[in-house]
């Protein structure tokens, strides 16, 4: 289940942000703004490696013991981070990879 999404401005501002349990609102924020630090140096790498890469899913940007952060990026710089719960175990990462395609 997700449990935080949240939508990033190309000067990482953030212009949406929504959770699902507000009791947590300070704690999923923090982890949206620790997400951009590793979203920042995987597209320094991206860029470097193949400018012309088209690939919006960044994959799992990093984990904790409660939750799995995902990213994705447009060509536009505007970045979709989304924050998961870790206790789904069937959730695998073709379905995470799925959903950029509606974003």
């Amino acid at each position: 289940m997700a449990v935080c999404i949240a939508i990033i401005g190309k000067d990482n501002a953030p212009l949406y942000i929504s959770i699902a349990n507000i009791d947590k609102e300070l704690d999923m924020q923090y982890r949206v703004h620790a997400a951009l630090d590793v979203v920042e140096e995987k597209c320094q790498f991206i860029n470097k490696a193949t400018p012309e890469s088209k690939e919006l899913y960044l994959g799992m940007l990093y984990s904790t013991e409660a939750h799995k952060i995902y990213g994705f990026i447009t060509n536009t710089k505007i970045k979709f981070i989304l924050v998961m719960d870790s206790e789904n175990v069937a959730l695998r990462e073709n379905e995470v990879r799925a959903v950029s395609k509606y974003m």
